[in-house]
């Protein structure tokens, strides 16, 4: 049995109810059957708890009761670049860097700031940041296989054999993939693209971002002996 979430992005309830209910299911229907749970990347950004998402997920790493596999996305790499050089990498402000600064109690600088003010909020960051978190970002995987399937973040490289495939394109590829019908060389399930609150499932491809900094709900999908469900859940209250 396998379960693979989508883009958390700073969702930090959502992704607290949709794992209530992934483990229920899982207790329901695994027969003490072996279980992964795999997070396809985007973590952070544009939600306001990227912190508590992170704890989250590192003590799952540490304490849960899955084969975990976490994968980085691009917000993930965004946050590594701005780590080694904040001058060059302050694009991360127009895509979610703001919101992940404040939610480590850091006071974010604007896109066009001085470098040394972006060099200041990266030290603080990193001040901030348990050397946990760190940790984790650092030990992202690019890429799961297992049996049919395939998890990245963003998708694959049309025409490009799996084991060839550049992290660039795995963080970051989008309408040449999206828009692409031939199948590589197992069904991918991915994030990092989103039409609504439901996943979009084609034959070659399942995208299971459903948009949750937006439209409230996080998605996951269960692969069991070949068959696919789907889980999903809001914030309380939402």
């Amino acid at each position: 049995m396998i379960y693979a979430v989508g883009d958390v992005h700073g969702c930090y309830d959502e992704l607290r109810n949709l794992l209530e209910k992934i483990a229920a299911d899982a207790r329901e229907r695994s027969a003490g059957r072996p279980v992964s749970l795999i997070f396809c990347g985007d973590y952070i950004d544009r939600g306001p708890a990227s912190r508590e998402v992170v704890d989250a997920l590192w003590w799952l790493t540490r304490h849960g009761p899955f084969d975990l596999h976490c994968l980085k996305g691009n917000h993930e790499q965004g946050l590594l670049d701005y780590l080694d050089n904040p001058a060059e990498a302050a694009g991360w402000m127009q895509f979610g860097g703001l919101e992940t600064l404040r939610s480590y109690g850091v006071a974010a600088p604007e896109l066009y700031d001085d470098p040394d003010e972006h060099c200041r909020a990266r030290d603080d960051l990193l001040e901030s940041m348990p050397a946990a978190h760190l940790k984790f970002f650092e030990s992202l995987e690019l890429m799961v296989g297992i049996g049919d399937y395939v998890f990245v973040h963003a998708g694959v490289r049309p025409g490009v054999p799996l084991e060839k495939q550049a992290a660039r394109d795995l963080l970051w590829i989008r309408q040449e993939w999206i828009e692409n019908e031939r199948p590589a060389e197992r069904i991918v399930i991915h994030g990092h693209s989103w039409i609504d609150h439901e996943p979009d499932v084609c034959p070659h491809r399942i995208g299971i971002d459903t948009g949750a900094y937006e439209t409230g709900v996080l998605s996951a999908v269960r692969i069991e002996d070949g068959q696919i469900g789907f889980l999903s859940a809001r914030a309380s209250g939402r």
